[in-house]
């Protein structure tokens, strides 16, 4: 047996206890956007400093704890922070939760982040259905060893967002009025925020919004077979010609106001499911 297939069972072992149903869903809650949680019933929280191989997430704002609970009658599973490259942690760190969300059982992955808009036509605040990604942080969670129970040498990328739930986020985001931007998101690796330059680059490559997180942990899931749902919140908009500087408590602001909106997005979707 591998070491990291072994890490991932003894991580998902010592989690089992405290789940009384296999959750099908796992959330992804990034920056500012931890408060999602609070609708989940009967919840169960474990730190991730308790739990065997875990990693610690070191980011302001990101609570760092693995909830699992009830959330309109399904199991769910929650991640209240994730890890990330700029952390100095590697992809293969940075993709381990998703390994072990799996093997609790987890098959549909809904991902939130915090973003940067490069749509000129965005507004801070909005919602964002991330239709397709580009990684330019120059690594891939999938370098290495293959584990062939847990996915194929060579996984194609043609849907990494399931063309279902993006249909279904977007007939739900209709009935509960809820302004739900499309686009596409590109992933750098930070922590430093773009030039105007960069982000002049980015748009002309057709991006509509650029973040640090969400596509290392994407690759992973569909390598493993899970259905992706991925939701980015627009925290600032980079305008190359006007560009202003965001300051990360402007971008946990935003996260923060945009997070009851997510969170009833979310929650009627999963009442589908």
């Amino acid at each position: 047996m591998s070491d990291i297939k072994r890490r991932v069972e003894e991580s998902a072992a010592f989690i089992k206890p405290y789940i009384d149903d296999p959750p099908k869903i796992g959330l992804i809650l990034g920056t500012g956007l931890g408060g999602v949680v609070d609708g989940i019933d009967r919840s169960v929280s474990l730190a991730y400093e308790t739990i065997p191989n875990y990693p610690v997430s070191t980011v302001e704002s990101h609570h760092g704890r693995l909830v699992y609970g009830t959330w309109h009658g399904k199991p769910v599973l929650a991640m209240q922070g994730r890890f990330h490259l700029y952390e100095g942690y590697s992809p293969e760190e940075v993709s381990f939760p998703i390994r072990v969300l799996r093997e609790l059982g987890v098959k549909i992955l809904m991902i939130s982040n915090a973003a940067g808009g490069l749509n000129p036509n965005f507004d801070p605040g909005d919602l964002m259905l991330v239709t397709d990604h580009i990684n330019l942080t120059g690594q891939n969670p999938l370098i290495g060893q293959n584990i062939e129970a847990w996915g194929l040498r060579f996984p194609h990328m043609a849907e990494p967002y399931s063309r279902r739930l993006r249909k279904l986020a977007e007939d739900t985001a209709l009935v509960e009025r809820i302004h739900l931007r499309r686009g596409v998101y590109v992933s750098v690796t930070g922590p430093s925020l773009e030039t105007a330059a960069e982000s002049r680059f980015l748009r002309t490559i057709g991006a509509d919004a650029v973040g640090m997180s969400l596509v290392m942990e994407t690759i992973t899931a569909i390598h493993a077979g899970m259905e992706v749902l991925g939701i980015s919140v627009i925290t600032n908009v980079n305008l190359p010609d006007a560009y202003e500087a965001a300051t990360i408590e402007d971008v946990i602001a935003t996260a923060n106001t945009a997070g009851e909106r997510l969170e009833k997005l979310l929650a009627k979707i999963i009442e589908q499911i």
